[in-house]
């Protein structure tokens, strides 16, 4: 994510820990996760804060409604308790057994407060959930500029930011029913997940839109909608064949977050004398010749003044964050999870933040964004990869940064010197044997954090915008479209930042002819994606050309994709002859999967059009 323009004053003396005045009463305010179910692999440890509950004797009842059941509780029984440094916070180990409603009463010199907590029964099938797969195609929505469902929650009492529209910089009132009411054209444009963009509440003063500053991990921020309707959105998605994904942020929180007034621990949060950024260097995770002193500013520093950075190596934080996933996983019913700035968190950390989960859920695919080049970089954060040092970070999947790159600098200009254009996308995905499974390399022109991409294509040139589009959902790996660049949407003022590229869809009375175009382009393309098994888990050869071209072909024992780029302004001869180690073992025709015409790759004498992609499928 972007590092904010926004300075906040943040002063440490506030970052305190918290002390019993005078006259108040013992009582609590929160408790985290806000429920449990039965049969669950993760432990359950509440998280209980509020006023003088530190050495609290711990009762548990079971209700009947809301009598009190008498005789011994076995259905949650409380299996050990430990206070925090602040006085205000007690952590309970509980032993979940049956599903219900129980009482839990704090007791101290006389004094007493209790809160009722809710045991579910999980859903069949759970655990055994399914995940996105490189099956599917994710779109990718900024939340609050995607669409407007309900202008009644723009502004809300109690959060800071208001509604503002004429602030490119300020909330425009995207919201979850906007989500709701786009389904139909999200599965139209082919894709079959979705992953917005941070829903929970951001109560920052100013640019909260983003989203990445988190000030409740437990609640959808009400600009957005609520808990209810997230989950309502994941049961509508999930009738249309869609699959969702959640944004999370275990590496920082916001400053506005409501333990900043009273840490649990002093090494809640990552502190030093002075406000300190992290010198954003992933190399001193691996590199044999980094110093302590990097590896150190790297993961610890903060992100962004508004933005204090997670100390994961905290066992209680760390069980926070890792019941917190699990939570929302469960609790909505998710199919997956994307993690913001992932290298930052600290490697040994994030592991086993993964490995909760996944021991929780062993299908469910979590793709980290590991924002960092070369190839070899990357693949470092892959489960999977052979490192040197024996790491593993448990993630799935990661981010493919390097081919991203590649792709946008082939389009950028007409390509005409050594290692040009299509040489670069070539030499990108040669580095593939660096990395565990290619095909859980998520595959992208665009997001929410860098320029959009038909504004870096050679004169925003629709035709190189569908090369892109082309590139991403042929290749391996697990597409993901940009909302908005389905319709090559450029920002309206690049230098403004990006949030002039985080801009609502198009209305369909506003489209032009040539948006129309590439729309149907990227529709039909993505359609017909989703049966071809060959794209999902075929393996990739391909052919170097300094022409400006690429040649490549998708294939396994039954069929095959042959994909032929032309890079250049100028027609090509498609060079069938070069490609007879791959050929001979199909047949020579196939189709134009985008057209339906009959192609004859034997033929010595194939053209393609200047800036075009030639997709014909061919079998046995």
């Amino acid at each position: 994510m972007k590092r904010l323009s926004l300075f906040l004053a943040l002063l440490w003396g506030v970052i305190g820990l918290g002390t019993m005045q005078a006259g108040e009463k013992m009582s609590v305010r929160q408790v985290e996760p806000l429920c449990w179910w039965t049969d669950m692999q993760m432990p359950l440890q509440l998280m209980v804060h509020g006023t003088d509950l530190v050495s609290s004797t711990v009762t548990i009842q079971r209700l009947n409604g809301k009598r009190v059941v008498k005789g011994a509780c076995t259905g949650l029984q409380l299996r050990g308790q430990h206070n925090a440094y602040s006085p205000n916070y007690l952590f309970l180990d509980l032993d979940v057994k049956e599903a219900g409603t129980y009482r839990i009463t704090l007791t101290k010199a006389g004094r007493k407060t209790s809160f009722d907590y809710q045991i579910g029964t999980r859903r069949a099938g759970s655990r055994e959930r399914q995940s996105f797969t490189s099956a599917d195609c994710i779109y990718l929505l900024m939340s609050d500029r995607f669409c407007d469902g309900d202008a009644a929650n723009n502004t809300v009492k109690g959060m800071l930011e208001k509604g503002n529209k004429q602030n490119v910089h300020g909330r425009w009132g995207g919201d979850i029913a906007g989500i709701i009411q786009q389904l139909d054209h999200i599965k139209e444009t082919g894709a079959t997940a979705i992953w917005p963009t941070p829903l929970l509440e951001d109560n920052e003063a100013e640019w909260s839109y983003h989203g990445y500053a988190c000030s409740d991990y437990y609640h959808i921020d009400p600009r957005y909608g609520s808990n209810e309707l997230y989950c309502e959105m994941v049961r509508k998605a999930h009738e249309k064949g869609i699959k969702v994904l959640m944004d999370m942020v275990p590496n920082h929180c916001g400053a506005a977050h409501w333990w900043m007034q009273d840490l649990p621990y002093k090494d809640w949060v990552n502190q030093f004398d002075e406000f300190t950024n992290t010198i954003n260097v992933f190399s001193a995770n691996y590199d044999v010749n980094a110093s302590k002193y990097d590896r150190e500013l790297s993961n610890r520093g903060w992100f962004d003044r508004p933005m204090p950075d997670m100390n994961l190596d905290n066992e209680d934080l760390l069980r926070y964050f890792q019941q917190w996933a699990i939570w929302w996983v469960e609790y909505a019913d998710l199919d997956g999870l994307r993690v913001d700035t992932y290298p930052y968190i600290g490697k040994e950390a994030s592991a086993a933040w993964v490995r909760a989960i996944r021991d929780e859920y062993p299908n469910l695919n979590i793709v980290g964004e590991c924002w960092t080049r070369p190839a070899s970089a990357v693949a470092y954060w892959q489960s999977g990869t052979k490192n040197y040092d024996g790491y593993d970070s448990g993630l799935p999947s990661v981010m493919d940064f390097p081919v991203e790159e590649a792709i946008r600098q082939a389009l950028e200009n007409d390509g005409n010197f050594w290692d040009g254009g299509m040489a670069k996308v070539y030499n990108a995905v040669a580095m593939d044997y660096l990395y565990a499974d290619v095909n859980q390399l998520l595959m992208f022109v665009g997001n929410h954090d860098m320029d959009r991409f038909a504004d870096v294509v050679k004169d925003g040139d629709i035709r190189r915008v569908k090369i892109g589009h082309a590139l991403v959902a042929t290749m391996r790996g697990i597409p993901q479209i940009f909302a908005g660049d389905e319709y090559g949407m450029r920002s309206s003022d690049r230098s403004s930042g990006h949030s002039t590229l985080r801009m609502p869809l198009p209305s369909a009375d506003t489209l032009t002819a040539e948006q129309k175009d590439l729309y149907d382009y990227v529709s039909r393309l993505y359609q017909w994606r989703k049966s071809e098994k060959v794209l999902h888990t075929g393996r990739t050869i391909h052919f170097f050309d300094r022409g400006n071209t690429y040649a490549f072909f998708r294939y396994n024992d039954k069929e095959a994709v042959f994909v032929f780029v032309n890079g250049s302004e100028e027609k090509k001869v498609i060079p069938t002859a070069h490609y007879a180690e791959i050929l001979s073992r199909y047949q020579p025709k196939g189709r134009n999967v985008l057209t339906g015409n009959v192609i004859d790759l034997s033929r010595g004498d194939l053209e393609a059009e200047p800036l075009s992609t030639l997709i014909v499928k061919i079998g046995r």
